[in-house]
C-alpha cells in the first residue's frame, strides 16, 4: 500500500503538532496537517490530536475545541472506526467530545508537572498499542496541569471490567488520576487517549527519555496494513 496518511490536528494554542508530524514521518507515514476550522479530514487513514492549550484552556481543557468545525467531521468518523489518538490536551478533547468517558481535572497537587514518567501498558488490542507487550513498561514525558483522570464509580468499574484501561502510571502517580489511569480506549479500540506524550519520545538525539513513543506510530501502521 502507499504511505499511510495520518492527520495531525492544529487548534489555536496547540503546541505539539510539529512534533507529532515528525514522529509520523519517522515511521514512514505521511503527516497531513488538519486545521480546526475546516470541515475536511482530507481522506486521512488515522488522526492524531496533539497536546497544547487549545483556545488557552480558558474554560475546561478541550471544552471549546469539541465544537470546532473539524470535530463535526472527526466525531462521526471515529464512531465509524477511524483510528484516533489524543495526547494530553488531545485526550481532554476526546473526553469533552464524548468519544471517551470521564474527564481530566486539575492535578491533585494543584501544580504543573513536567517529568519523564514510567507507564505500564495494560492493553495491546488497540489500533495504537499493538506493537507493545502486555505489562511492558515504557518511559514517556508528561507535562500538564490538568491531567487527573476522574470518572464515576460505575464508569471506572466498566473501564476495568472491559479492559479499556490502556495505560497506568508506574513508579508514582504524577497527578492523582483515579486507579493510576494514564490512558484509556473506547469499546472498539480505535480511539485512544493518554496524558503522556509519545511524540516526545521518538529520538534520543534530541534528549528524549527513550524512543518508546515510536511504538504508537508503528502500531497504527501495522493496524492500517492489516485492515
Amino acid at each position: 500500500m502507499s504511505a499511510a496518511r495520518v492527520g495531525v490536528v492544529t487548534f489555536p494554542g496547540t503546541l505539539d503538532d510539529q512534533d507529532a508530524a515528525r514522529a509520523v514521518r519517522l515511521v514512514g507515514a505521511q503527516a497531513v496537517p488538519l486545521w480546526h476550522a475546516d470541515h475536511d479530514l482530507k481522506g486521512v487513514d488515522a488522526v492524531f490530536l496533539p497536546g497544547g492549550f487549545s483556545y488557552g484552556d480558558y474554560l475546561r481543557c478541550g471544552a471549546i475545541s469539541r465544537f470546532a468545525p473539524l470535530m463535526e467531521e472527526l466525531v462521526p468518523a471515529a464512531k465509524a472506526g477511524l483510528p484516533v489518538i489524543g495526547t494530553c490536551n488531545g485526550f481532554q478533547i476526546l473526553c469533552e467530545a464524548h468519544l471517551l468517558p470521564g474527564a481530566l481535572t486539575r492535578n491533585a497537587s494543584l501544580h504543573y508537572v513536567c517529568r519523564d514518567q514510567r507507564v505500564r501498558v495494560e492493553q495491546t488490542a488497540t489500533a495504537w498499542t499493538n506493537s507493545f507487550e502486555p505489562g511492558q513498561e515504557i518511559v514517556l514525558p508528561v507535562k500538564h496541569g490538568e491531567g487527573r483522570y476522574v470518572a464515576s464509580e460505575e464508569t471506572l468499574a466498566a473501564l476495568e471490567a472491559g479492559g479499556h484501561v490502556v495505560f497506568r502510571y508506574a513508579g508514582g502517580n504524577p497527578n492523582g488520576s483515579l486507579n493510576d489511569i494514564a490512558g484509556i480506549r473506547n469499546e472498539a479500540g480505535n480511539v485512544v487517549g493518554l496524558m503522556p506524550h509519545p511524540e516526545h519520545a521518538v529520538e534520543e538525539l534530541v534528549g528524549a527519555p527513550s524512543t518508546d513513543g515510536l511504538g504508537f506510530f508503528t502500531s497504527i501502521l501495522k493496524n492500517l496494513v492489516n485492515t
